[in-house]
C-alpha cells in the first residue's frame, strides 16, 4: 500500500489520513505486548526506555572544510566495540550531554548489537586536520536495527499513531517492515562536511527493509542540519510534537521508504540485503 503526502505534509496511507493533532505518549506498555516475552525482551525495554532514538548534526556554526574527506565505513560487531569509546565521546558531545553519560549509555548500545539487522558505520579521519582532529580519529557514528513490536520505540510509535487518529491497518503497514535510524551522530568539530550526509547513505544503502524511520528532537522552523539532512533526502513527517514517556522534550517521527533513490514515498517489495 503507497505512501502518500498530504499538504502538512505528512506520511499517510492511501486508505487512511491521520488528524493534525500533537500528541503524547504517556501511557503504559499495553498489557498484551509483555505476555510473550522472555526476562531478555523485559530488559529490552528498560534499556530503550533510557535510550531515545536521537538522530543529531544539529550545529548551525562555522563549516567545516575539512582538507581530506573522512573514510566511512561499516562497523562489524567487533569493530563498534572496539570503538564504542570513540563513538559515546562523539554522541555525547554531539549531544550536549555531560561527561559520564558515556557510562549509562555504554551497555544499552552494547546490547542493541544483538537486535535483529543491526549494521553500523563509522567516519573516520583520514588525514591529519586541524579541523577534526588527527588521521584514525573516529568523527561520526550511525547505527540502527530493524524494528520489532517487542521494542520500546516500536510501542511508543505505536501508541503516538493511534492517539493521532491512525487505523489499526495502517498502523500495522507502517510499522510492519522498517528499519529504525536509532543513532546518527557527528562530532561537533567536523560538523559542516557532510559527514552526516555519507554515514546516512552508507547505512541505509543495501538496506532489507521496505522502510526507515527515526525520531529527532523539535527545532524552530527545523532549522538545524539534522533536519536540513532528512528533508534533503526524502523524510516526511509521520508524528509532530510527539513525547515520549519519560521525555518532555517535543520529538518528530520521520519516515521514508526504501531503498534510496526511489519515491520517497512508495514502499518498495521486500529485497535481499543485509540482515
Amino acid at each position: 500500500m503507497p505512501w502518500t503526502v498530504t499538504e502538512q505534509p505528512l506520511i499517510v496511507w492511501t486508505s487512511h489520513t491521520p488528524s493534525r493533532r500533537y500528541v503524547s505518549c504517556r501511557d503504559p506498555v499495553e498489557p498484551a505486548s509483555l505476555g510473550p516475552h522472555r526476562i531478555a525482551d523485559v530488559i529490552e525495554l528498560l534499556f530503550d526506555t533510557f535510550n531515545i532514538a536521537v538522530p543529531t548534526d544539529t550545529g548551525k556554526g562555522t563549516v567545516v572544510n575539512a582538507v581530506t574527506p573522512p573514510r566511512v565505513i561499516d562497523l562489524d560487531a567487533e569493530s563498534f566495540h572496539a570503538h564504542m569509546g570513540e563513538a559515546l565521546s562523539v554522541y555525547v558531545a554531539a549531544m550536549n550531554y555531560p561527561r559520564g553519560t558515556e557510562t549509562h549509555r555504554a551497555p544499552m548500545w552494547a546490547e542493541h548489537v544483538h537486535r535483529p539487522g543491526w549494521a553500523a558505520v563509522g567516519a573516520f579521519a583520514q588525514a591529519d586536520d586541524p579541523a577534526i582532529g588527527p588521521a584514525g580519529r573516529l568523527v561520526g557514528i550511525a547505527y540502527g536495527y530493524r524494528g520489532e513490536p517487542r521494542q520500546w520505540w516500536h510501542q511508543q510509535v505505536r501508541t503516538g499513531l493511534r492517539h493521532s487518529g491512525w487505523t489499526h491497518s495502517a498502523i500495522d503497514a507502517l510499522l510492519g517492515d522498517y528499519f529504525e535510524l536509532t543513532e546518527l551522530h557527528v562530532d561537533p568539530a567536523a560538523q559542516g562536511a557532510r559527514i552526516g550526509e555519507m554515514l546516512l547513505l552508507r547505512l541505509l544503502t543495501g538496506r532489507p527493509e521496505s522502510a526507515v524511520l527515526l525520531s529527532t528532537p523539535e527545532v524552530h522552523a527545523e532549522d538545524n542540519r539534522a533536519w536540513r539532512l532528512y528533508r534533503r533526502h526524502g523524510f516526511r513527517d509521520v508524528l509532530r510534537r510527539f513525547r515520549f514517556a519519560g521525555d518532555a522534550r517535543p520529538f518528530a517521527v520521520l519516515g521514508r521508504a526504501l531503498p534510496l533513490g526511489t519515491d520517497p514515498t512508495e514502499p518498495q517489495p521486500a529485497r535481499e540485503g543485509r540482515s
